[in-house]
């Protein structure tokens, strides 16, 4: 009720804001200072980020080589028998020697269970924890239900369809060392992107928040959690009280909670985890709206403390209420439109004031494509005409998904009821999709076999007869004695 109350409160101001003070003054220049003021604050977070390679440069961070806290790993599985096991084996390369896994299976209706037990068995650095079928629900009552027997000092999260580099905690620990940091947070990057064009899409967003979570990062704001490659210190966790199990977004909450008490998270763009795009569109709205669901209902649920907290930093707390922005802009825009609209039906309004606020919409749209293009150009290394056009691509892609997203959560905050779908994303699409072709391929293979052996058994029929025709009976049957048939 809270959030309803809230959200009401900001969608009804903003709508008088927008229809009575038309009458005074051209409302569109209130969108525009909104992007001018996001332009400005793009371009400073730019700025520190350079000013901060230079630095780094210059005068390198220096590595403490004693510090090895132990790392419990920790990865949730829900029906995960597809990858699961190749997940936990790709873990146990890491050149980190103080970690063990904890492989969670959340109530599983597939061999999950069982495969996470063999592993259990055969491996001294994995346990395997399986919950019951009455369990609470939810990626953050697993983590909670797993941290109750973690051993480690830091605990490091992964999905189950994660892979990483040996490197990667390596790459990681140096970052969570300073006593104001509580997390890290990896660079995630779509390991299948080349699949179809949702997957490229989908590493073109990770690519654009990879710029995001970097520029944050350069300006000490309030860098996010991400879910798969989070590095959690144990304090923190115990400071803020665990993960709370009725938020649908786990690492969002966290991230928000860990920064009203005053935690630092960091971010680590040299340390990867790769893993799986969604290859159909329905799942991936499913994923999106889960996503967009539980981070504007904590923007909601913590605004009081994000505002008042005394713990929280000043340029954390700046970050964050400057990127709430993105999500107050569609329905600025879209009531900006709905008005203007209906005054120049009415004839309270010339045509030009509705075109206005189309180019101001064409000028948002145009700096998601140029941060898009910067983002692809630093982080991928992307030639100059290859990054334009995916930049394009993933605009596009962008607006479809999200903006119909925004205004769609907003209408089930206010007027449905809240519930705890998960939308859970499926893996193993890529191994299903693999296993497919190779099935093919086989298949194939066995008709172009069986058609060969069919042809060339009509063709030397075919031969002998043609032979026998031109030829004598005994010229014939001399013929073939001396093999020259074959």
């Amino acid at each position: 009720m809270k959030e309803r109350i809230l959200l009401f409160t900001i969608v009804f101001g903003l709508g008088v804001f927008i229809y009575i003070f038309q009458s005074y003054f051209n409302t569109v220049w209130g969108l525009a200072l909104l992007c001018t003021f996001m332009f400005i604050y793009a371009l400073f977070m730019n700025l520190s980020y350079k000013l901060k390679k230079r630095k780094l440069e210059k005068y390198p961070q220096i590595i403490n080589e004693n510090y090895k806290p132990y790392v419990t790993v920790m990865i949730p599985a829900h029906n995960e028998e597809s990858v699961i096991s190749n997940t936990v084996h790709n873990i146990l390369n890491m050149d980190y020697e103080n970690f063990d896994i904890i492989v969670i299976d959340d109530r599983s209706t597939d061999n999950t269970a069982s495969v996470i037990k063999d592993l259990e068995n055969k491996y001294d650095k994995v346990t395997a924890l399986v919950r019951p079928t009455d369990a609470f629900p939810g990626k953050s009552a697993v983590l909670n239900d797993a941290f109750k027997i973690a051993k480690g000092e830091a605990i490091l999260v992964f999905d189950a369809d994660a892979t990483v580099e040996p490197d990667f905690l390596s790459k990681l620990i140096p970052y969570l060392e300073p006593k104001d940091v509580g997390a890290v947070q990896a660079r995630k990057v779509i390991r299948n992107k080349n699949v179809n064009l949702l997957t490229r899409c989908q590493n073109n967003e990770y690519t654009m928040d990879t710029h995001f979570q970097a520029g944050r990062d350069s300006i000490k704001g309030a860098v996010e959690l991400r879910g798969n490659g989070e590095l959690i210190k144990r304090q923190a966790i115990e400071d803020i009280g665990g993960w709370n199990n009725y938020t649908l977004v786990d690492d969002l909450d966290m991230s928000t909670r860990l920064h009203v008490k005053g935690w630092d998270i960091r971010f680590c763009p040299d340390a990867v985890v790769y893993e799986e795009g969604i290859i159909y569109l329905r799942p991936l709205y499913r994923q999106r709206r889960r996503w967009l669901e539980g981070t504007i209902r904590r923007y909601l649920e913590y605004a009081g403390d994000v505002l008042f907290s005394k713990d929280m930093s000043l340029r954390a707390s700046l970050d964050m209420t400057a990127y709430i922005t993105q999500f107050i802009m569609p329905g600025w825009f879209v009531m900006e439109i709905l008005i203007r609209g209906f005054k120049v039906l009415a004839k309270q309004a010339p045509p030009h004031m509705l075109y206005s606020s189309l180019v101001i919409g064409c000028a948002i749209g145009f700096g998601f494509f140029f941060a898009a293009r910067y983002a692809l150009r630093r982080y991928d290394y992307m030639p100059r005409l290859d990054a334009t056009f995916e930049a394009l691509e993933t605009s596009v892609y962008l607006f479809i998904i999200w903006f119909p997203l925004v205004l769609y959560i907003c209408f089930k905050i206010l007027f449905m009821k809240k519930d705890m779908n998960w939308g859970k994303t499926a893996h193993g699409l890529v191994l299903e999709e693999e296993d497919s072709i190779k099935a093919f391929i086989k298949k194939e293979l066995q008709k172009t076999k069986e058609y060969t052996k069919e042809y060339t058994e009509k063709y030397r029929e075919k031969l002998k007869q043609i032979l026998a025709e031109r030829t004598s009976e005994r010229e014939f049957k001399n013929y073939t004695k001396t093999g020259k048939e074959d």
